[in-house]
């Protein structure tokens, strides 16, 4: 019976229900598409710096995870790593940052190709010139030019020499030197990247390292890319739950203003029911079953929503914003909205079920 008054509830103003449905599935959708691009951004960030084929990597002092650009490491360390026991390849590369989450690499082609076996050509091929650039195919696509034509970057027209698969070192690719005369950073590099004769020396390379060079930050390849964490993040942990609560006070006030509403509207309806004998917990329980499944129904919608907001992402910006579908965050998005929903409708179901029967059946 509770079921059934419930459903027909909602049947009555469908209107109302759908508002209520969409403005709910709003902040799911907003919760889900936050989440989706911190871990995307941060998985392609992780899955591009495995894809050098680097054992260690070697960072400046000072630097957070995320720090990117400049080049204050003097090309003379390239020297001396090469040298030490166990390393077979040491490259450096410069970092420079580019619009929105962006960073070109410069690198010295033919190292790279020795670290990592090289890049995959979709279009084109190798640098031939100094003002060739080489564009993964995501920011390829999204700035919409193929092989053989023309970009400005960096204040410059360049010849985009080759469009390259994902997922190796960066999306925008120079020649090292060129880029090191761009960013006046010659006979410097932001980071080096080392490849051992065998990956079972990397902890103790790793240890004479830091014994050597205790003001750098050196990492194994594995350790450095679990960084690539919302948690490690500095503040990006702390804006998912702002975020979230924006969520469920959204979901508070949307349910209780349409559940206020809701009773108004039906307070004969209540007075009805408790004169056949309904009690104030029978009430209560129709108000919050009835918020709850606007609550279940906001968040499949989220849900939904989040797919086309991935989808739209994916097409327009693919290299700039990467966005991932992220399930395991579907019940904890669908958590904070009911409880958002269960509290926005407490008041209005407190309020029904402390209406006067004879009151209720006077109601105009």
């Amino acid at each position: 019976m509770t079921a059934k008054l419930v459903l027909e509830n909602l049947k009555h103003k469908p209107m109302r229900s759908l508002l209520s449905i969409l403005l709910i599935g709003v902040p799911v959708t907003l919760i889900l598409c936050l989440v989706g691009l911190s871990h995307g951004m941060l998985e392609d960030s992780a899955r591009r710096t495995r894809g050098i084929g680097a054992d260690v990597i070697v960072r400046p002092p000072g630097t957070s995870l995320l720090t990117l650009s400049g080049a204050p490491m003097p090309a003379a360390l390239v020297d001396y790593f090469r040298k030490l026991p166990h390393v077979a390849l040491a490259m450096g590369v410069v970092n420079h940052p580019m619009q929105t989450t962006l960073v070109a690499t410069g690198i010295d082609l033919q190292e790279f190709d020795k670290m990592s076996g090289g890049f995959t050509y979709i279009e084109g091929g190798p640098f031939q010139g100094p003002n060739d650039v080489l564009l993964d195919r995501y920011y390829a696509a999204q700035q919409g030019v193929h092989a053989g034509g023309r970009i400005n970057l960096l204040n410059r027209e360049w010849r985009v020499v080759g469009v390259i698969e994902g997922g190796k070192l960066a999306r925008i690719v120079f020649p090292v030197k060129v880029l090191q005369d761009l960013t006046s950073s010659n006979g410097r590099f932001s980071q080096i990247y080392l490849k051992l004769d065998n990956p079972a020396n990397t902890a103790a390379t790793i240890r004479d390292l830091k014994a050597a060079m205790p003001e750098y930050q050196i990492y194994s390849m594995e350790e450095f890319t679990s960084l690539f964490s919302v948690n490690n993040i500095q503040g990006l942990h702390e804006f998912i739950i702002v975020i979230m609560a924006i969520g469920v006070i959204i979901g508070f006030a949307v349910v209780c203003l349409s559940m206020y509403m809701a009773v108004l509207q039906r307070t004969r309806e209540i007075g009805i029911l408790k004169s056949l004998g309904a009690s104030k917990s029978f009430i209560l329980r129709i108000i919050l079953a009835e918020a709850l499944l606007l609550g279940i129904g906001g968040t499949l919608l989220g849900i939904l929503m989040s797919f086309g907001a991935w989808w739209l992402i994916r097409t327009i910006v693919p290299a700039s914003i990467p966005m991932v579908i992220v399930p395991s965050w579907w019940p904890i998005a669908g958590f904070i909205t009911l409880v958002g929903t269960g509290l926005g409708a407490l008041y209005p179901g407190l309020s029904a079920a402390r209406h006067d029967a004879i009151e209720a059946l006077a109601y105009e």
